[in-house]
């Protein structure tokens, strides 16, 4: 070796826009610090990834998951922070985040923000966004939505050798202070089941373990799986909705493996019968071989019209099984998150997360849409029609009993078929057991002070509730009147977006990863789908294209309203070498309020991944 001979001249690093980010403040304090606030200052040398989440937010829960990896392999380079910023009012309460933040084992900091000051500081406008910041406190990039681990990854390691060879990245460990576990039987369980000889089966959710308890709803008999998150004969990962087939065995929803799982009661078998473990994506197949079909966030399982019917609340569908052809298909949705009724293929829903058979009748509760629905026979033929019983969309939600029409729930996750055909609603961020009578098209309360009721079962005349913050199940006897509630109302914290009247451009902003381009091989790589409402918001721009820009027409008539748009771009390893290079999905809906007035925006950007440089 030739000591006099040059070094090589390091590659240049790579040129990003960059942007000071702004302080982190939250009125609700830190999370998981053991106690110490947080600053930007603290975090300098680190890279630091923001999640801006909310925990009612099945996206927001899948984003969690995707990061785990990066965030255990990069654990001396990376601090991820949680910024917690509420839709719903219970949300807000702080009680309810620290709840949130072991039921779903979040391993990092969380910043609770109850006014959403840091979401504004950020110009954050959808759960979830990621945005990255480097250690020399400057933003990076950001993005919109699920499937972008592999292009953070991909970016912390480009900052890991940019920053270590500049001398301003800092190793070592994180601020993460991990609170003292309690002890309970039950952690946070999701759903019930009465058994036939009257016990129950509780899947104990944040404990990845199914639980059957004796007839007094206390006393545990067993457990079933190991008790870690995982995929095999004896592990679950976060498993819910629970349901008996005609053969005595039970299906379960294991939520997180985006699969289901049967149980055979007698021996404590369990096996897969739908799904890959893996989470269904835009373009993927919806129907075929159960075990070949990805699946995404089970959340609930009934069985009804010989099928066992699934609410997927990753995709905003109804999806089914049939246990005897051994295969899966979509049965109603149309993966656009909202509330549109009508013929099944048509329909809108919003993270269904409860489902009970009754008669002609599948009950549905559609949590993000703070909605009652059901499904029905539509008397043409074998096809289905979805209608509303209860709830107006994404926005609107409280605590108001009376006339269907104007009652109110906060983001309820369960419903339970009573003996007299009314039924009734884990209205679960009310505290609330409500009731519906079809007969009568009243909306009543049962029971309040209940925590975050997820389920609930009948037995006899008693009527077994999930209260899955509470860690238990509560037994009531159904009351022959309602309880007197004061009415709230409430609208998502969100303040609208200021829009000029006439033209408005539409930009959904995506710049393909460092290392990636977009994938065109088998036609467009990009769609994008744009409603609204009121559907009378809009005059021109709305339906499907593949141009990620649209120039929407305003209708002078009306002032205010959502816009609702969903974007998916496809990007794929730009190496020629490579016959068949990795590709990757990224996907995000948005509802953006907004408010037509005379001094408001001509131009709409959403960002997808990347930055807008036109800001």
């Amino acid at each position: 070796m030739n000591d006099s001979a040059p070094a090589p001249t390091p590659a240049p690093a790579p040129r990003r826009a960059r942007l000071r980010a702004p302080e982190l403040i939250g009125k609700g304090g830190w999370l998981n610090t053991g106690g110490k606030e947080l600053t930007l200052s603290d975090l300098r040398g680190r890279i630091t990834i923001l999640d801006f989440w909310t925990f009612c937010c099945i996206n927001c829960l899948h984003v969690l998951d995707e990061l785990r990896e990066l965030e255990e392999k990069h654990r001396d380079t990376v601090v991820i922070i949680g910024v917690h910023s509420p839709k719903f009012v219970h949300e807000a309460e702080h009680a309810a985040v620290v709840d949130a933040v072991e039921r779903y084992e979040v391993h990092h900091p969380v910043l609770d923000d109850p006014e959403l000051a840091t979401w504004k500081q950020y110009a954050v406008r959808a759960w979830p966004t990621l945005v990255v910041i480097d250690p020399e406190g400057y933003i990076v990039a950001q993005h919109a939505g699920e499937g972008h681990a592999h292009a953070i990854a991909r970016l912390v390691e480009e900052l890991e050798a940019e920053h270590e060879a500049k001398g301003t990245l800092r190793r070592g460990d994180g601020p993460y202070v991990a609170p003292k576990p309690v002890s309970t039987d039950l952690r946070f369980p999701g759903k019930a089941l009465l058994l036939p000889g009257g016990n129950f089966l509780v899947s104990d959710s944040t404990r990845h373990q199914l639980v059957e308890l004796a007839a007094d709803g206390e006393s545990v008999v067993r457990r079933i799986g190991s008790g870690e998150r995982g995929f095999g004969a004896d592990a679950f990962s976060e498993p819910q909705g629970l349901a008996l087939l005609p053969d005595g065995r039970v299906v379960v929803a294991d939520t997180v493996n985006h699969a289901l799982r049967v149980l055979d009661l007698e021996s404590g078998a369990v096996e897969t019968v739908a799904g890959t473990g893996r989470q269904w994506w835009q373009g993927s197949p919806t129907s075929g071989p159960a075990l070949e079909v990805d699946l995404s966030s089970p959340w609930d399982v009934a069985w009804w019209r010989g099928k066992v019917w699934i609410a997927m609340a990753g995709v905003h569908q109804l999806w089914t099984w049939d246990p005897e052809a051994g295969t899966v298909e979509v049965a109603a949705g149309t993966t656009n998150e909202g509330l549109h009724d009508g013929p099944a293929a048509e329909a809108w829903f919003a993270q269904p997360s409860g489902l009970a058979a009754a008669g002609d009748r599948l009950w549905i509760a559609d949590s993000e849409t703070s909605a009652l629905r059901y499904v029905e026979p539509d008397g043409e033929g074998d096809g289905y029609a979805i209608r509303s019983a209860v709830g107006t969309g994404l926005f609107d939600f409280g605590h108001r009993d009376g006339e269907a029409a104007q009652a109110l729930l906060q983001h309820p996750l369960g419903v339970t078929a009573l003996p007299d055909g009314s039924v009734a609603v884990c209205d679960t961020y009310n505290h609330a057991l409500r009731r519906f009578d079809p007969a009568t098209g009243q909306v009543s309360t049962l029971a309040t002070d209940l925590r975050e009721p997820s389920d609930a079962v009948l037995v006899g005349a008693d009527i077994v509730v999930v209260e899955s913050a509470r860690h238990r199940l509560t037994r009531l006897r159904l009351p022959e009147e309602a309880v007197r509630v004061d009415a709230v109302a409430h609208r998502t914290q969100r303040a609208a977006t200021e829009v000029a009247p006439g033209t408005l451009r539409l930009d959904v902003v995506f710049q393909a990863p460092a290392g990636q381009k977009l994938d065109t091989r088998y036609g467009p790589s990009t769609r994008l789908l744009v409603s609204s409402t009121p559907a009378e918001l809009l005059a021109a721009g709305e339906g499907a294209g593949t141009d990620l820009f649209r120039e929407l027409a305003l209708n002078p008539d009306v002032t205010e309203g959502v816009l609702h748009v969903s974007a998916m771009a496809a990007s794929c390893d730009d190496d020629p070498e490579n016959e068949y290079p990795a590709c990757h999905v990224h996907q995000q809906d948005w509802g953006v309020p907004v408010r037509v007035t005379a001094g408001g925006a001509a131009r709409l950007p959403l960002v997808l991944a990347g930055m807008d440089d036109q800001e």
